[in-house]
């Protein structure tokens, strides 16, 4: 096989000690065993560039790669890469092979680099990301106050649409002078605690603006699509970037993203469709999004659910409209341009009359009805 670099590298990566190895030209291959902590990350960014190498492989293991990553990625080309195309074949497994076998892979370009956003993305990912988490646990605290309120005999939620709510709130801090026993003291924690979940989201949105500042004009893109709020738009812009240019075509990104059939075919034969895991926090705004866009009213995604779900379930409708959702920020992160509603009725004008017509006019027959259908002029 043909050498694609040089000059490679490759690093096994562990929580506390890192395996390198770099092939050089004219058969020369180096190897060392590093720390993980800064100045031995430092060690190793040295090694690295005094041996002249141009670009160094990563397996994305847990978090461990981050650090070595963040480091490396200043000095030389650095590929992150992705485990399930890394296998290695069967025999005596050690991390001096395991280097070995990255560096190979890198060496004769076997393999491509994932999707590492840059660093201000990643600073903004981070942020969106916790804030997640804890509007996740704000609405597991909310479940568990009203379960609590159940076992005191309040139904409190029966009457309240809110639970949260000002006057739902103005009772609970009434009630909780006047509970006896454990039922006080679960809803005071709860409450005092969701009092400092929102006041963490509510500084962690402050600190996602600020973030976000420089991307004003394509977070702004996102959001022009039914039923996606701003803290959805936030999160996907955190989860993609805003460089579409990384994923070359909009089908990439789709799979990349995972929301697209699978492709599975041995011997002529298609074994399997079913979709793939991906990245797991762009799939939670993804959801978001199309669960939200299934609630926007005369909409084209809407539309394109409803048509859908009839025929493949609501699983698999909602993964289509999550594809709409990517492709459609696809195309709008790369050509600078807001979201364009095809409309309600897109796949009406799709098809052609004269076969919507006699579609209809056999459901109407197949259930007793007699039709004499007359077509209008301009069909005539």
């Amino acid at each position: 096989m043909e050498r694609i670099v040089q000059r490679a590298g490759g690093l096994d990566v562990h929580k506390d000690v890192i395996v390198a190895e770099a092939h050089l030209p004219g058969g020369v291959v180096e190897a060392g065993r590093f720390a993980t902590t800064t100045q031995g990350l430092l060690v190793l960014r040295d090694w690295l560039s005094a041996l002249g190498v141009t670009r160094v492989g990563i397996e994305s293991t847990g978090v461990y790669w981050k650090a070595p990553y963040y480091v490396l990625e200043e000095a030389m080309e650095v590929w992150l890469l992705n485990a399930r195309h890394m296998r290695n074949i069967p025999g005596r497994k050690t991390d001096v092979s395991d280097a070995s076998w990255i560096c190979q892979l890198i060496e004769f370009g076997l393999v491509r680099p994932s999707f590492v956003p840059p660093k201000p993305i990643r600073e903004l990912r981070n942020l969106t990301r916790y804030r997640k988490a804890q509007i996740e646990e704000r609405t597991r605290e909310t479940q568990r106050l009203d379960k609590i309120l159940q076992d005191a005999g309040v139904k409190l939620s029966s009457v309240a649409s809110d639970l949260l709510g000002k006057s739902s709130r103005a009772m609970l801090d009434a009630l909780t002078g006047r509970f006896s026993g454990h039922h006080a003291v679960i809803v005071a924690s709860i409450l005092s605690k969701l009092d400092f979940l929102d006041e963490l989201i509510a500084s962690l949105s402050a600190e996602i603006d600020k973030a976000i500042a420089p991307f004003a004009p394509q977070i702004q893109l996102p959001d022009t699509i039914p039923g996606i709020d701003q803290r959805t738009a936030q999160g996907l812009l955190a989860e993609i970037g805003t460089d579409m240019s990384v994923f070359v075509t909009a089908p990439r990104s789709a799979s990349w993203a995972a929301v697209c059939p699978g492709n599975h075919e041995s011997a002529g034969r298609s074994k399997s469709g079913a979709t793939r895991k991906g990245p797991r926090w762009l799939g939670i705004y993804l959801h978001d999004a199309a669960m939200g866009a299934l609630r926007a009213k005369n909409t084209y995604l809407a539309a394109q659910y409803a048509r859908l779900r009839p025929r493949l379930g609501h699983a698999q409708a909602l993964v289509a409209v999550e594809h709409s959702i990517l492709v459609s920020i696809f195309y709008m992160l790369q050509r600078n341009q807001p979201y364009h509603d095809l409309g309600v009725d897109y796949f009406i004008r799709r098809e052609d009359p004269a076969r919507r017509a006699r579609k209809l006019i056999r459901q109407l027959e197949a259930i007793g009805y007699t039709i004499h259908a007359t077509p209008p002029p301009a069909s005539a």
